[in-house]
């Protein structure tokens, strides 16, 4: 009888510490499942790229500031200038002409590039032949006119006479139509120059400067 008990208090001995093992993994199975828990914070944290993305988007606006100057000087308008013929130098065979256009509205304005210009007869106007073709002698320059101050260009008339009749067919011009630079609306200006009515080149415009051309 007491080999029997010794025997079973062994055998409960050795079932007790089965048990506290199969415990044991266990416990290391749900610590091991908790260590899951870093990866997925992991996943998160490689997310956050997308918040430069945002920011990225927010320097559209800086795409769009160049535009900003746009808004600044606007072109003079041919209603806020005065527009008169200057000097005039005669050459043999034809003659050069300055036109000046002076800001007479009470803000700064710009011109720049070529005014558009050609001869006419009338009125009613009608065009005589060719408008005056660009002339690069003077590059093109922004030309800031403050109230009062003015900008210039230079024209030249070749002598209609100088090219044969039948080529030519020269008439009296009665003034030129002169477009300031980009702009829409002309002006007019008494001129009695010989302009040929067929498709001869007798006029050269320079891109404005500035200054008056007025003797």
């Amino acid at each position: 009888m007491r080999l029997n008990a010794r025997r079973l208090a062994r055998t409960a001995a050795a079932l007790i510490g089965t048990v506290l093992v199969g415990t044991g993994a266990v416990a290391g199975c749900a610590s091991s499942g908790s260590s899951s828990q870093p990866g997925a914070s992991g996943s998160t944290a490689a997310s956050s790229p997308a918040a430069p993305a945002t920011a990225s988007s927010s320097n559209t606006p800086a795409v769009v500031a160049p535009s900003s100057p746009a808004a600044g000087t606007p072109a003079c308008a041919t209603s806020a200038l005065q527009v008169k013929l200057g000097s005039s130098n005669g050459y043999a065979g034809g003659v050069y002409v300055v036109i000046d256009f002076t800001n007479t509205s009470g803000s700064t304005c710009t011109l720049f590039g070529y005014p558009g210009v050609s001869l006419v007869s009338g009125p009613p106007y009608t065009q005589i032949g060719l408008a005056a073709k660009r002339s690069t002698s003077t590059p093109e320059k922004l030309v800031t006119l403050a109230a009062g101050t003015t900008a210039n260009a230079q024209l030249q008339i070749v002598d209609a006479l100088n090219f044969p009749s039948a080529n030519c067919g020269p008439t009296k011009a009665t003034a030129l139509k002169i477009y300031p630079p980009n702009q829409t609306e002309p002006v007019y200006l008494p001129n009695t120059s010989s302009g040929c009515t067929k498709p001869v080149q007798i006029m050269y415009i320079a891109a404005v400067r500035p200054g008056s051309g007025t003797a």
